[in-house]
């Protein structure tokens, strides 16, 4: 990173996104201080913050891109059904980001992304209690049963060796060896169908669009201002100020920009020296009921099916479908997801579907966020958690604001700089 140019602490900053990341990082600038306005072209959790599963699992959190990436194939991911899903007729950049992202998925490489994420994902929580104790009322919950569930002991041991490995880079994760039976007296909701199971201790999980709009109110009633439908079209930076422009024609100056606009993060960042593709990694989720509502997630892992309690329903998500942030909500997907969990789940009325719905995580190639400041010294980068944004944007957002504040990197952020 070029050497940092002296500016003052600022009083006013522009946020631009209002999912986890960047309310997060609103709520710790005003910990500090700051005055915050933050900006959103739709509104608050409207892009992959509202319909994800939910999951707060700082133990799991791991390197998108892995060796077993590799072993789908091309034909699998080029089939509509598959858990990961490339369209056939994929554009030259999303081919340049899976020729990266295929460059990255060595077990090298894993070890030393999940270098990076180890820091993080310990103090993951404290972000989360520093919400709560600061007054933010959306709750978090524990996860009383946290279940990998599987039809085979072969299936399981893909998991088992990845737990080994999380544990051999030195993060701390535990969790219990089940079989089927064992599974289903703590977790009914299992079919019979499932043959072997790992239940993860220490995890928690959220109703995401609840937790949102509660962090919301608590940067509101902090002073903030939310403004939605403001499509920012440009980010200048003046030297003493940042013009911030959006489509509608307001023009206002801050002392400094958080650019969290998740898959659409390059746009903006690109001016700034930020030349890490951010591809739209999307997935789909539905809610449905079932007679016997989980006590915490449930996970099918072999069919990259998450599952979760949310009030009276189960959302269940899945998919990674490597296409345009703008493509539609396409049927199939939600299809392939109902028919890899029909066979797994007990008492669930899976064609009973409410709040389908589809998103898109930000990912980058080396499967590491971007997360800092940018070429400019008032405009700062935060995105590209791919799956993790709700379990880490908490503690990006208290990160970013000690950078903003003090001019200082801490050292958890260096492996995400911006400019890498």
């Amino acid at each position: 990173m070029p050497a940092a140019e002296p500016v003052p602490a600022p009083e006013h900053v522009a946020v631009i996104g209002a999912g986890m990341v960047g309310l997060a990082t609103a709520w710790f600038l005003q910990e500090r201080g700051v005055r915050v306005t933050v900006l959103d072209r739709v509104g608050v959790a409207a892009g992959a913050s509202w319909g994800n599963a939910g999951w707060l699992t700082p133990g799991i959190t791991t390197p998108l891109p892995e060796p077993a990436v590799l072993r789908y194939g091309l034909r699998a991911l080029l089939s509509p059904s598959s858990p990961v899903y490339v369209p056939p007729r994929a554009d030259p950049r999303l081919l340049r980001f899976l020729t990266s992202f295929a460059r990255h998925s060595t077990q090298s490489k894993w070890r030393a992304a999940m270098a990076a994420y180890i820091p993080m994902n310990r103090r993951a929580f404290e972000a989360y209690d520093a919400l709560t104790a600061g007054g933010v009322g959306s709750e978090t919950y524990e996860a009383k049963s946290f279940m990998a569930a599987y039809r085979t002991e072969a299936e399981r041991s893909v998991l088992l060796d990845e737990l080994g490995h999380i544990r051999a880079a030195g993060q701390e994760i535990e969790f219990d060896v089940l079989t089927g039976a064992e599974a289903r007296e703590v977790e009914p909701s299992l079919a019979d169908a499932v043959g072997a199971a790992i239940r993860l201790h220490g995890q928690r999980f959220v109703n995401p669009g609840q937790y949102m709009h509660g962090l919301a109110e608590a940067v509101r009633a902090r002073g903030a201002t939310i403004v939605t439908g403001a499509d920012v079209v440009d980010v200048r930076d003046e030297g003493g100020a940042v013009r911030v422009v959006t489509a509608d024609g307001a023009d206002d100056r801050y002392d400094a920009t958080v650019l969290a606009t998740g898959t659409w993060l390059g746009v903006l960042a690109r001016r700034y020296g930020v030349r890490t593709v951010v591809q739209a990694g999307r997935g789909y989720s539905f809610s449905v009921p079932i007679e016997h509502l989980p006590a915490g997630p449930v996970y099918f892992p072999a069919q990259r099916v998450a599952c979760t309690p949310l009030g009276d329903r189960l959302r269940v998500a899945g998919m990674m479908e490597f296409r345009s942030a703008e493509a539609p909500l396409d049927p199939r997907r939600i299809r392939a997801i109902t028919e890899a969990a029909r066979p797994l789940l007990r008492g669930a009325d899976l064609d009973a579907r409410t709040d389908e719905w589809v998103g898109s995580r930000p990912c980058t190639p080396d499967g590491l966020p971007l997360i800092g400041r940018t070429g400019s010294p008032r405009v700062f980068a935060a995105g590209g958690h791919g799956m993790w944004g709700i379990t880490l944007g908490p503690l990006t957002g208290e990160l970013l604001a000690e950078q903003i504040t003090t001019g200082r990197q801490p050292a958890e952020l260096r492996p995400f700089d911006p400019l890498r």
